[in-house]
């Protein structure tokens, strides 16, 4: 009687986003579980590109190719279009250091590029909040990258991969080993290591690819020079001569006049037909810009299980990575505007206007005339990340009675280095252009410049750098046990704590703290955060059909808030082929180190200048231009921020009608409030917080030109986001002939809305918003993946096609259109942002039970990304559409495994 009054022992089945074993996988949270051979078919070089083609990923998320960004060199995942700071990544179940450069100079989040890819086993997406279970960043879900827990034996992988147009190559290898069988040997120990070397693909290596290559949208029915929102054809003479663009020859403006002109030469730099009708000198920046980055790392994975008794085993892990990227950009410009600690800086108007001074040998009027130049001489501006990553972890688990215990010590870190050359020095850039007694002389301009220096060219544009880095140091504790047999099943406890320490530290860009680099903002930060948790979690299977599940984490931090954050779950059973299941949940992310510590940030944004275009009407005396200002923002860490916190809700239904079929619904809804964000800017100018030219609007003091404006971090807004995600898996048995696998994927986001706290709400369901988030791609309402995998003894062949619906090219719902064609047409294509599927296809074949050939070509139709004049995220096309943009992708490799 006593043995049947035991409670029964737990199955070891652990799922993401609970801590308490199980015996079905399948909880009241959504969790998309993808497997090792789902990763494989899509032909994919790195887990960071796939996870990005998650129908779940939206705006926000940072791919790699997105190089002139704060986090540039980073690759990151953004759950709902929340933000990759409130996805939280693990590793095994545990945290990695964030990357070193904080998204947007703002947002610290985990790189994704530094997890080895061929020891990934599986990765677990949990769908709904999870700060109860995990803590702070997981108010969005889950991203839990699972590599591999013992290996014996040695695998062998190599491969090789190119574009349609034989550039892009990718060169990748790894070697996995290891030895011990835990039953017999009492271990087991391996190691994998992952490298590779890939090239980098320029944009104007794309120039037969339309308007992927090619900044000249005057075939397309755009104005040449302003048809694209940030990359149009450079070096226009515009506005009847008041306005010059950067020229590769240079333009300088008489004073007597107000008229710019050009300086000869322009033949020499430019074949573009036809030429500027306003007597400037064209130039494309594509010529010069990146589209993919070229990428070399090194990933280093081991790890070790020493059984020390019946009961406890010792484990251990170490992971290190090193990467370098490198990113080309156009030549800098000698004017412009831009912010450092110390207020704005106005190098295109005023006292503080670069010019050519009235003695330099290039300068035919005789008189300082402002200048417009493009340094070609100089180069392209070229940034260099160079990131190393290392991860330590020692613990261990067993047995206690009937306790399952689980505890460890983790240390891990990244150190990077971010170097760039081409970038110009404002001080030394006067200095060469207006003083007959420049140490180095004068620098000579565009058709002259062969008759510089060296030392000129180390003295106007000297290699800067900054340096970042993170640390994370965590102990946890964790135990679980069945308390008592329920009419379900075992009532399931577990209880945890943690400590742990995170620090970042951003040094400023050299010379930005002086604002002495041309055109480049400022971002430093330091911060350390120490938060100690206790959280506890129970799953009541109270009836064979019913089970409740709950959670609740309290997270302390030192010289900060407490959080208390709950989570409740049920699912419901009436029979074995359906079940329902539901969730509520809350959660808080804390403010990072660049939002509430030491530092600050001086950085470009897209504003609408209240006063020169109130409404979104240009006032008498003003341009379109001053309803998209390029404008610098100087925002100063706020001690003071309190926690984002946020509610989610979801509500699903999971069907098994045949034992070859599975589906899934749920629908979901994230409510998030006191919004980290940099301040209003309409606010801070009414404040008197911003910085205008000196020419006035008629009749209007203080009316000129908005260039800079400075906000703090505030809570601000909050976003309500609702969508729905569908998922079916079939399996069919063909016989002699093997078997089919179909799985689709579809995520529907129904709205977006966000409420700044004025009483507006903005809707970006469909819309090219929110601009505010990294690189501006948009928020399409529909994302599916629908695959196809055919097995047949020895061969596999699957087809991935990938589906991102269409956006209306507004900011937001009921805004006018972004962009107009000459006509003054809405412009693409009656405003709106075509929708956008590629085909992978892949293969593989055993040759022998140790020899394997694979290969996938992506994009296989070479479809072509549609033209989107918006985003700076990238040119003329949107980063969610990069391999239409890249095109035709082909990899060829092989396995051989060792016995």
């Amino acid at each position: 009687m006593a043995q049947d009054e035991k409670a029964t022992n737990l199955d070891r089945i652990t799922v993401t986003g609970s801590n308490i074993p199980r015996a079905t996988t399948e909880t009241a949270s959504p969790v998309q579980v993808i497997t090792r051979q789902e990763i494989d078919r899509t032909g994919k070089a790195t887990i960071a590109e796939y996870l990005q083609t998650l129908t779940s990923d939206g705006a926000g998320s940072i791919p790699k190719s997105f190089g002139t960004g704060f986090a540039g060199g980073g690759s990151g995942i953004s759950l709902r279009g929340l933000g990759a700071a409130s996805t939280l990544v693990l590793l095994n179940g545990r945290r990695m250091a964030p990357y070193g450069l904080a998204d947007d100079g703002q947002k610290v989040f985990t790189d994704l590029s530094v997890i080895p890819m061929d020891a990934v086993e599986r990765v677990e997406v949990l769908k709904d909040g999870a700060s109860a279970i995990y803590g702070s960043d997981a108010i969005a879900g889950v991203v839990n990258i699972i590599l591999r827990r013992d290996f014996t034996g040695a695998m062998l992988k190599a491969s090789y991969g190119t574009s349609g147009d034989s550039d892009g190559n990718a060169r990748k290898a790894s070697l996995t080993a290891g030895v011990g069988d835990l039953d017999k040997d009492g271990f087991n120990a391996f190691v994998s290591i992952d490298v590779s070397k890939t090239d980098d693909i320029r944009i104007s290596d794309r120039r037969d690819r339309k308007w992927i290559g090619n900044g000249d949208l005057g075939r397309y029915g755009f104005d040449r020079v302003s048809g694209g929102q940030f990359f149009p054809l450079n070096g226009a003479i515009t506005a009847n001569g008041t306005v010059a663009g950067n020229s590769p020859v240079g333009s300088i403006r008489d004073p007597a006049t107000g008229l710019y002109q050009s300086l000869p030469g322009c033949s020499q730099f430019s074949n573009i037909s036809p030429v500027d009708a306003g007597g400037g000198c064209l130039w494309q920046t594509q010529d010069f810009r990146s589209l993919s980055p070229s990428e070399e790392f090194g990933n280093l994975f081991a790890r070790g299980t020493f059984v020390l008794s019946d009961n406890f085993e010792m484990y251990g892990e170490f992971g290190y990575s090193k990467k370098k990227n490198v990113f080309y950009n156009t030549p800098n410009g000698v004017s412009g505007s831009w912010g450092y600690p110390g207020g704005p800086v106005n190098a295109s108007s005023g006292p503080g206007a670069t010019v050519l001074g009235a003695d330099h040998p290039d300068n035919p009027l005789g008189v300082d005339a402002r200048l417009r130049y493009a340094a070609f001489d100089v180069g392209p501006r070229v940034t260099t990340n160079t990131n190393e990553f290392t991860r330590f972890l020692v613990g261990v688990k067993g047995t206690a009675g009937d306790w399952d215990i689980d505890t460890a010590y983790l240390h891990s870190a990244t150190q990077l280095v971010n170097e760039r050359t081409g970038f110009l020095r404002y001080s030394h850039v006067r200095t060469a252009l207006t003083d007959p007694n420049s140490p180095v002389g004068w620098w000579r301009i565009g058709a002259n410049a062969g008759q510089n220096s060296q030392a000129l060219y180390d003295y106007i544009s000297p290699t800067i750098h900054a340096n970042a880095s993170t640390t994370l140091d965590m102990i946890d504790f964790k135990a679980s046990r069945s308390l008592a047999d329920l009419a379900g099943g075992p009532l399931g406890f577990a209880i945890g704590a943690e400590y742990r320490r995170q620090k970042a530290n951003l040094d400023p860009q050299s010379y930005t703290d002086l604002g002495d680099i041309i055109g480049l903002g400022y971002s430093a930060y330091k911060g350390t955060q120490e938060v100690g948790v206790l959280y506890t979690e129970m799953v009541a299977p109270v009836l064979e059909s019913l089970e409740l599940s709950g959670a609740l984490r309290v997270d302390k931090y030192k010289d900060g808030d407490t959080a208390t954050t709950p989570k409740v779950g049920l699912k419901w059973t009436p029979a074995e082929w359906i079940a329902l299941r539901a969730t509520y949940a809350e959660g808080f992310r804390a403010p990072g180190p660049a939002e509430a510590g030491d530092g600050g940030l001086a950085a470009f944004s897209t504003a609408r200048d209240p006063v020169r275009c109130p409404g979104g009407t240009p006032a008498p005396g003003a341009t379109a231009a001053d309803c998209a200002v390029n404008l610098a923002i100087i925002t100063s860490a706020n001690p003071d921020l309190k926690p984002e916190k946020s509610k989610s809700y979801t509500v699903g239904l999971v069907l098994d009608p045949t034992s070859s079929t599975t589906m899934t619904f749920d629908a979901w809804q994230i409510k998030r409030t006191n919004e980290i964000n940099q301040g209003d800017t309409d606010l801070a100018l009414a404040a008197g917080r911003g910085i205008r030219s000196d020419n006035d609007l008629p009749g209007i003091p203080n009316s000129g030109s908005l260039l800079a404006v400075s906000v703090d971090y505030i809570n601000s807004a909050s976003t309500t986001i609702r969508g729905f995600d569908f998922d079916i898996r079939q399996r069919v048995e063909l016989g002699n002939y093997g078997k089919l696998l179909m799985d689709l994927q579809w995520t529907r986001i129904n709205s977006f809305e966000r409420d700044d706290g004025t009483g507006t709400v903005y809707q970006y369901a469909g819309t090219h918003g929110n601009c505010d988030v990294t690189n501006c791609i948009g928020t399409p309402k529909d994302r599916l993946n629908l695959g196809l995998t055919w097995d047949m003894d020895r061969f596999s062949i699957s087809a991935i096609g990938n589906y991102i619906g269409s956006m209306d090219n507004v900011a937001f719902e009921g805004d006018s259109c972004a962009n107009h064609y000459t006509d003054g047409s809405d412009a693409p294509r009656g405003c709106e942002l075509r929708s956008f599927y590629t085909i992978d296809l892949s293969g593989r074949w055993r040759a022998t039970d140790a020899f394997e050939i694979f290969g996938s070509v992506q994009n296989v139709t070479d479809r072509i990304a549609p033209l989107d004049p918006l985003t700076y995220g990238a040119v003329n096309y949107n980063p969610l559409h990069y391999s239409g943009a890249v095109g035709r992708y082909f990899t060829l490799g092989a396995k051989y495994t060792f016995n």
